[in-house]
């Protein structure tokens, strides 16, 4: 058993970050499970080198590592497993405990099972949903108030691992949105080779810019 245990807030943190099974922003850890990684609850991980943090833009980004797998995975199968209370805590020390069993009489680790292809968000019918939310929540990172024009520069690295190709068609289909526009950089010359690879194509023309207000 490790010589310190985990509390429960870093334990959950452990929990979601091996459902997600990838790198996952604060911004879409509290859309998509209600919590954030942050405060000493992160430098702690890090520091246990069971989480790798860094930032994207003004918002941190997470990710189990290896350690991160193998201390969840020892903590489960010796029992190590914080305190719950309540029905929910009932029910969670009821699946965290048949969990290592499973695992057992099938052969298979932690990784094996929870899979980033297995989240529902990346299924066809959820996907449109889900980016135009995360995009909402990316740009609220990013900007100072609704309004605000914010880079796609800056925005595209905090929708993790969505392919391009659909943050693409979602931006086309938020523009025709009230509350929502995208317009090219005025002054070109500003522009970089990033802010160009950014950049969305719309009716044969390149916008850098998203703007959001008030719906």
């Amino acid at each position: 058993m490790p010589e310190r245990a985990l509390s429960l807030p870093e334990f959950t943190a452990l929990v979601v970050l091996a459902v997600e099974a990838r790198e996952i922003s604060n911004s879409e850890l509290k859309e998509r499970r209600g919590l954030t990684i942050d405060g000493r609850k992160r430098l702690r991980l890090n520091e246990l080198k069971l989480v790798d943090s860094w930032k994207q833009g003004r918002v941190f980004v997470h990710v189990l590592t290896d350690s991160g797998w193998a201390r969840l995975a020892e903590d489960l199968r010796t029992g190590a497993v914080p305190a719950f209370t309540g029905s929910s805590g009932v029910l969670a020390r009821a699946l965290l405990g048949w969990l290592p069993g499973f695992l057992e009489h099938t052969d298979q680790r932690l990784a094996d099972v929870f899979q980033p292809h297995f989240q529902p968000h990346e299924t066809p019918a959820a996907q449109p949903y889900d980016l135009e939310s995360r995009i909402r929540a990316a740009y609220g990172e990013l900007a100072a108030s609704p309004g605000a024009w914010v880079s796609l520069t800056r925005l595209r690295p905090l929708l993790g691992d969505a392919p391009r190709r659909e943050v693409d068609e979602a931006l086309v289909r938020m523009e025709r949105l009230a509350d929502v526009n995208l317009v090219p950089e005025s002054n070109q010359k500003t522009l970089t080779a990033q802010d160009r690879e950014a950049a969305v194509n719309i009716g044969d023309q390149d916008k850098h810019l998203l703007w959001i207000g008030k719906p």
